[in-house]
This record gives structure tokens, C-alpha cells and sequence, in this order.
């Protein structure tokens, strides 16, 4: 099957699901609709992290004042839009199809996953990325079925801020972008890459591509719903919260998991065990 094809069909997929958001009312009292399986693959906020706390979490953080002003804005925005069209979109649909989505989104991803895996001369994730991507196009109808996950291909996600932080380009200050939320600024200097590895802003066709982004962000909310509420419930400031959360969580990323269990300033941590001092300051 020649690219084309490919893209084609993924269109024609990708129409039918936007088609079924359209045609969501009809399945409101669905009952096979059951919304507490759409929260399943969001994060606990709660859980506890292997990654030690990062205690350059504030001395990365600059622009405070700043970040703080768009941390607000995009706030209200999630508060008065994101999060009620989010809930409606969840109430509207079945939890089979906002699945579908999740899937056929998480199988472009995994496109994309398998590049930057390359890029960090990791061969067994590239591979891995790579098998994920055939199985679930070729048997999971261009990825609406999670096949590679039921025969247990394991997912590594990875973006080209992942793969800049792997080979040493520091994180910069933290930055709260605009509608899009955290960042850094290596990973916001990468968003331009990633922009260029994503399938739908690929798409000529503006209105296409512009439900597809729709689409895929109000199913993400969706998925956040009920994290998003424990969020409310447990920050006592939920900009330090949300800031201390994506630092970790991006180091963590950037060395697969693999953090130092001892202090920063341990020098038994060079051992050669793991990720040196240097590499976690690097990664930082």
C-alpha cells in the first residue's frame, strides 16, 4: 500500500470518527456508555512519583510572574470552555468510540515515536514504536484498535524536546504557554519539529485538519476530566503544583525513568550506574 493510499484511508477514518462525534447525541443513554472507563488512562494526580523531588523546580522558574499571568488566562479558558465542552463530549458519547479516538490519535503518535526513538540510538524502543505502528494499522483498522497493546508491544513515547534533553541540551526556564500549558524552552523550541512529525498538520485540507485537532484535544480533555478535579481538591497552589509535576515528569522522561537515587551532589552517583550528575543537570 503506497503512501497515498495510507493517507487516504486515514482520512476516511479519521472522518468517520469525526462523523460519530457529530451523531453523539443519538448515544447519550447508550449502555455501553460508561464514563469511568474513559478516565482510566488519565494520571493520578496523588500517585506518587519514583522520581526524587527536583529541587531546581523553582530556581528554573525565571519568568514567574509571567508564567503566572498565563497560567491564570488559561485557566479561566479551561474553566469557561475546555472543561464544559470536555464534559459534554463525554456525556454525548460512548466510551467505545472516545476509545477509538484515543487510539487512532496514540497510533500517530507512535509514528512519531519511533523517529525520535531512532534519533536517541535506542533500538529496542524504535522497534518496538515501529511493530506498534504496523500491528495497529494493519490490524486495528489504521489504529482505532489498540491491537499492539493487547499482545503486549510495549509504548515509548518520545517528542523531539525528549530527544534534545538525550543528548544534553538543558531545559532553559520554564514556560507556561498560551492555551498549550507547561513547557520549557527547549521543549518549546522543539513544539516547531513536532509540528512538522504531526500527521494532522500535515492535512491541506484546513477544515479537516482543523476538526482533527478539535477533536483530538476535547477527547484529551475528556480523558483528564476526573484528574482535573483532584487537582482542584488537593493543590494548595495549583501553579507550583503544576509547574513541580511537569519538571519531574519531563526529567523523568528524558532518562526513561532511570533517576538517580541519590543526592545531586553525591559524587558516588558518577559511578557509572545510571544517568550520571552532569546528565540529570544536562536533562534539567
Amino acid at each position: 500500500m503506497n503512501m497515498k493510499r495510507l493517507n487516504s484511508l486515514s482520512r476516511l477514518v479519521l472522518g468517520s470518527l469525526l462523523l460519530w462525534a457529530c451523531m453523539g447525541p443519538v448515544f447519550a443513554n447508550d449502555p455501553l456508555k460508561d464514563p469511568s472507563k474513559a478516565q482510566a488512562a488519565a494520571p493520578a494526580v496523588g500517585t506518587p512519583q519514583k522520581a526524587k523531588p527536583i529541587s531546581t523546580a523553582i530556581a528554573a522558574d525565571p519568568l514567574e510572574s509571567f508564567n503566572r499571568s498565563v497560567f491564570t488566562f488559561n485557566d479561566a479558558v479551561d474553566r469557561n470552555v475546555l472543561r464544559p465542552v470536555a464534559g459534554a463530549y463525554e456525556q454525548v458519547t460512548p466510551s467505545f468510540f472516545r476509545k477509538g479516538v484515543s487510539n487512532f490519535f496514540g497510533n500517530l503518535g507512535d509514528a512519531w515515536s519511533t523517529v525520535n526513538s531512532a534519533l536517541q540510538l535506542k533500538p529496542k524502543h524504535t522497534v518496538e514504536n515501529l511493530m506498534r505502528v504496523l500491528v495497529n494499522s494493519t490490524f486495528g483498522i489504521l489504529g482505532v484498535m489498540d491491537v499492539a497493546t493487547e499482545v503486549g508491544i510495549e509504548r515509548h513515547t518520545e517528542d523531539f524536546g525528549q530527544t534534545l534533553g538525550y543528548w544534553g541540551v538543558g531545559t532553559g526556564p520554564y514556560v507556561v504557554l498560551p492555551v498549550l500549558g507547561p513547557s520549557t524552552l527547549r521543549d518549546t523550541a522543539a513544539l516547531a519539529v513536532d509540528f512538522k512529525g504531526d500527521w494532522v498538520a500535515l492535512q491541506d485540507d484546513v477544515a479537516f485538519r482543523n476538526s482533527a485537532y478539535v477533536l483530538r484535544g476535547v477527547n484529551q480533555r475528556a480523558k483528564l476530566l476526573r484528574a482535573g478535579n483532584m487537582l482542584e481538591e488537593a493543590a494548595l497552589d495549583k501553579y507550583t503544583f503544576v509547574r513541580d509535576a511537569y519538571l519531574q515528569r519531563r526529567l523523568s522522561q528524558v532518562l526513561d525513568g532511570d533517576l538517580p537515587d541519590t543526592p545531586d551532589d553525591d559524587p558516588s552517583n558518577d559511578s557509572g550506574h545510571g544517568p550520571s550528575n552532569d546528565q540529570v543537570k544536562s536533562a534539567q
